[in-house]
């Protein structure tokens, strides 16, 4: 698997807030963590219904790709996100761990923080 092309696909699916294709690279019984969800999400009914409401109530999100690196059963991705058109509402900086089942995403793990400064632009 080319996880570069893989990333990117997917982190283009969730700028183009699109729930079927997202849910589409998770696997049925997935567990997906991030520091909305306390407790995380199992399997895709959970995922989906928290991808619903969290995009109907964000504006505008474009993920860019900027590092992978291929781990035991998976891989780890570092991406930045601008917030608002243009990044008007501000830029985080992301870090996803990626465990996969064959071709699926098994477990997600998401971890981000606020940028300011130079490294905001």
């Amino acid at each position: 698997m080319d996880i570069a092309a893989y990333n990117a696909d997917w982190l283009r699916a969730w700028t183009d807030k699109d729930v079927d294709r997202l849910c589409a690279f998770y696997a049925d019984d997935c567990v997906y963590k991030d520091p909305q969800t306390v407790q995380g999400l199992t399997g895709q009914a959970q995922l989906r219904a928290y991808l619903v409401g969290m995009f109907a109530a964000t504006p505008p999100m474009t993920y860019s790709p900027d590092e992978v690196w291929p781990i035991a059963g998976g891989f780890c991705g570092r991406w930045f996100c601008d917030i608002g058109e243009g990044g008007s509402a501000g830029r985080i900086r992301g870090f996803d761990l990626v465990i996969l089942n064959g071709d699926r995403i098994a477990v997600n793990e998401v971890y981000f923080h606020t940028l300011s400064g130079p490294e905001a632009g």
